[in-house]
């Protein structure tokens, strides 16, 4: 007869595990001899012995009992019926792991893939970091309010880097960030931007949107804010005859086919 240490020890388990399976059923817990001491057989042995080697296995001590009491087609269909849940968890827990490793780059919290691959498009053509984070903070707002229209704007995203205009654009205004009011190239960012709206206009592309006042002021302020420039540059579209930055009006009809506009 075994003391709970002895039979402890043959099962390869603790004392702890061993009380522990007493006081949730799965191992009998056995009377106490004269000495009052409870004493353990070799059927409790082989016991806890099979109950160790269903929970290292990895199954549920909720499912162990099932399982030991079960006969060789139940106790089959049992571990299959385990093992399914066990690969689902571990899909389950994949994902959560690369979620966790996404998130060390900042942008992937609250953003969707689809925008996290845009901006790491945009460090592959030279974008300064400084700016793709001002960019990731406005699309993790847009995210947000309007998170149906993301998938379908980062396709547009896309396809607008693919013209020399909008790949100059970036580097201009990624570069010049800390340029003052006056700076040549505040001047040359109007004449992209007004080339690549008036090409909207013409495309249809350019019009009502679904963002709420509320975010279209806070985009805006984004991009008031990012640099010194910024301000001058919505004097100079707007003395073109483009009023807003997020929700831009139309240009007038007799500025429609101009090739390139005035500086």
């Amino acid at each position: 007869m075994l003391t709970i240490s002895q039979l402890a020890a043959y099962a390869g388990v603790t004392v702890r595990a061993v009380r522990h399976y007493h006081q949730i059923g799965l191992l009998p817990e056995p009377g106490r001899d004269r000495s009052g001491y409870r004493t353990y057989d070799a059927g409790a042995v082989v016991r806890l012995i099979r109950i160790r080697t269903l929970a290292d296995a990895g199954v549920p001590l909720a499912r162990v009992q099932e399982l030991l009491d079960a006969g060789p087609e139940a106790f089959a269909d049992g571990v299959q019926e385990i093992d399914k849940d066990l690969r689902a968890e571990i899909r389950r827990l994949r994902g959560t792991r690369e979620r966790l490793a996404r998130l060390v780059a900042g942008e992937h919290l609250a953003l969707p893939r689809s925008v996290v691959d845009y901006l790491d498009r945009l460090r592959g053509l030279g974008v300064e970091e400084r700016y793709i984070e001002l960019e990731r903070d406005a699309w993790i707002m847009i995210a947000a309010q309007a998170p149906h229209l993301i998938n379908a704007v980062m396709v547009s995203k896309h396809e607008q880097l693919d013209d020399p205009d909008m790949v100059r654009l970036y580097s201009l205004v990624s570069g010049a960030l800390d340029c003052p009011a006056d700076d040549p190239r505040v001047v040359e960012v109007a004449d992209i931007v007004e080339r690549l709206w008036i090409r909207a206009v013409e495309a249809g592309e350019l019009g009502a949107d679904d963002f709420d006042d509320q975010l279209v002021g806070l985009l805006d302020a984004v991009m008031v804010e990012s640099a010194p420039g910024a301000v001058r540059l919505l004097e100079i579209l707007e003395e073109r005859g483009w009023r807003g930055w997020t929700r831009v009006e139309r240009v007038p009809d007799n500025r429609l086919n101009t090739q390139q506009p005035p500086s």
